[in-house]
C-alpha cells in the first residue's frame, strides 16, 4: 500500500495495483482503475518512488517463496 496525503491533511493508503496514471497538473493527480481521481500533496516523483519500492518488495518476497 502507498501512504499518501490529501490536501486537507488526512492520510490515505492506496493499493498500487489500482493505479492507472500519476500526473502533475501541477498538483499530483492519481487515476485509479475504478475511475476515481485522487489529488494529493506528494510530488509525482515521490509517488513513483513509493510504487517502485512496493514492486521491489513484492518481487523479493515472491523470489523467497519460490
Amino acid at each position: 500500500m502507498l501512504r499518501l496525503t490529501r490536501f486537507n491533511g488526512t492520510e490515505l493508503f492506496v493499493n498500487p495495483e489500482l493505479i492507472i496514471t500519476v500526473e502533475s497538473t501541477p498538483d499530483t493527480v492519481i487515476t485509479l482503475t475504478t475511475g476515481e481521481k485522487l489529488v494529493i500533496k506528494e510530488k509525482t516523483r515521490d509517488v513513483v518512488d513509493q510504487f517502485m519500492e512496493y514492486k521491489r518488495f513484492i518481487h523479493t518476497q515472491a523470489n523467497r517463496l519460490g
